[in-house]
């Protein structure tokens, strides 16, 4: 982490100590000269005419001010502008990149004064998410992945107090952000794990040591147990591997009374070399973090573990590495799964959704109330939709519809795709009952289309591609350095609303 980082209720009055800064925001209005003029001097500070002027330029958005004094050493002021150009992710944009420019910058303490609720009500759908937000960018910024350097900087004491009119409201607000942004650094930290210490089994092992001392119980399946229960999917694929493959099941149930029965499934391939229809090396740098679905799964579950929520959970996560050697599956070869149906394998580099085969045939078993997937599955869906958003498939109206609000909420964006049954014709076998290739047009839906054959077409059922959101990428500054943890916060939000 960047800082040693606490977060606290602020009481009302500015109390400054040395080493401190202070973040304020102002809207853009015809009174906001008047307004930073009476800011300053309330503080009895001069602003320099070619500082205030650069500030009310049209031009600029951000004055970084540097006191005379100790108390507070630096005021950062930001200019909002309420145009279509704000959205609900600025606040967790903004401190998220605001939270590692304080690095080597010997700042201990940071007053933190949240405008008015009433200004933003358009972008937010109450004062304790538009909070949520904020504390939300401030623990995003604080994460690194630096497990693995020789030399660390010793990590430095942050502490935010922040002022808001509402106390139980902060309150609460701060605590279960926490609870949440541990679970996705937990997650994050599993996805940027190299894959030479983050084996199928030491995945399982993981999820055991975090998950199982808040209530959550775990099963894991191995290898003798997967060859009774006939899950060749998982086999084939991890069967060229000196890692084996398992099953990893997980179940949450709340104290009281729970509201729905929800199977969330994560693919959870830990290494993919493409298998005989081998990548390209620049294809595998990153394959380590083909198990990010498999990651969020584990994430969502420690969330609701610390939140306590109301809902029952099924977690099922095959884990694999898709390998080569003599042992390999082969294209050419058909795969009898669990559920009896059989795959055409044309491309070992389609394994995901030959593991999820396996994994969504037991889910349904479980007779929840509803299904959905989570996986770095395609290509095709980056080439569609770029890194900004994940692939929503689901031929269920109500659920795409509860799951877009959720999107909409936390800026973990979905973009809903077709998912007509005319795709589904094009993933058919001369020799199987699906193959796991399609043509060359569309292959994000004929890949969703491949898995709703493994899925009791009775449960309402979505697949979420999260293959471009769940790698780093630079839309923001909170997703440009690691692996993301895409899906944790967006089914924390949708868990919630149940």
């Amino acid at each position: 982490m960047n800082f040693n980082l606490t977060i606290n209720p602020a009481k009302d009055e500015l109390v400054f100590k040395p080493d401190s800064a202070l973040i304020k925001f102002f809207i853009d209005s015809d009174k906001l000269e008047r307004l930073v003029d009476d800011f300053f001097l309330s503080l009895n500070f001069p602003l320099g005419k070619i500082q205030r002027k650069y500030f009310l330029d049209k031009k600029s958005g951000e004055l970084i001010y540097h006191s005379q004094t100790d108390e507070p050493s630096v005021i950062f002021i930001k200019k909002i502008m309420l145009d279509k150009n704000i959205t609900n992710d600025f606040f967790r944009n903004y401190f998220a990149g605001l939270i590692p420019s304080l690095k080597n910058k010997n700042i201990k303490v940071v007053h933190l004064i949240v405008p008015a609720f009433p200004d933003f009500k358009k972008y937010f759908d109450n004062d304790a998410y538009f909070l949520k937000t904020m504390l939300e960018g401030i623990h995003l910024g604080n994460y690194t992945f630096d497990d693995y350097k020789s030399e660390k900087e010793k990590q430095a004491d942050l502490s935010f107090y922040i002022h808001y009119s509402d106390q139980k409201i902060l309150k609460n607000v701060i605590d279960s952000t926490q609870k949440l942004m541990r679970a996705v650094y937990f997650t994050r930290n599993l996805v940027n794990e190299p894959a030479s210490t983050l084996t199928p089994n030491e995945l399982a092992k993981q999820a055991v040591k975090k998950l199982t001392k808040l209530g959550v119980n775990i099963k894991v399946l191995n290898k003798s147990e997967l060859i009774k229960r006939k899950m060749n999917g998982i086999l084939a694929v991890g069967a060229a591997s000196v890692n084996p493959p398992c099953l990893i099941t997980m179940y949450y149930k709340p104290a009281g009374k729970s509201k729905k029965k929800i199977a969330l499934v994560g693919k959870g391939v830990c290494y993919d070399s493409g298998g005989l229809s081998i990548k390209p090396t620049s294809g595998m740098l990153d394959m380590n973090g083909d198990m990010a679905g498999g990651g969020a799964v584990i994430g969502i579950f420690m969330a609701a573990a610390l939140l306590k929520l109301p809902v029952e959970l099924i977690g099922v996560i095959p884990a694999a590495e898709n390998m080569l050697g003599g042992a390999s599956f082969k294209p050419g070869d058909i795969i009898v799964t669990s559920s009896g149906k059989s795959i055409e394998v044309k491309d070992t580099d389609a394994e995901g959704r030959i593991i999820l085969s396996d994994a969504l045939h037991y889910a349904s078993q479980q007779k929840p109330d509803e299904i959905i997937d989570f996986a770095t599955l395609t290509g095709a869906c980056i080439v569609a939709l770029g890194e900004i958003a994940a692939g929503l498939f689901t031929s269920d109206d109500n659920l795409a519809e509860n799951l877009l609000i959720a999107s909409e909420a936390t800026y973990e964006r979905l973009w809903r795709f077709p998912f007509w049954n005319e795709y589904k014709d094009m993933i058919k076998s001369d020799i199987a009952d699906v193959s796991n290739l399609g043509p060359r047009w569309g292959g994000a839906i004929t890949a969703g289309k491949f898995l709703e054959h493994f899925v009791d077409e009775k449960i309402p059922w979505a697949h979420i591609d999260i293959a471009g959101p769940a790698s780093k990428h630079k839309s923001s500054n909170y997703t440009e350095k690691s692996n993301t943890g895409f899906g944790v916060r967006l089914m924390i939000d949708y868990l919630s609303r149940i």
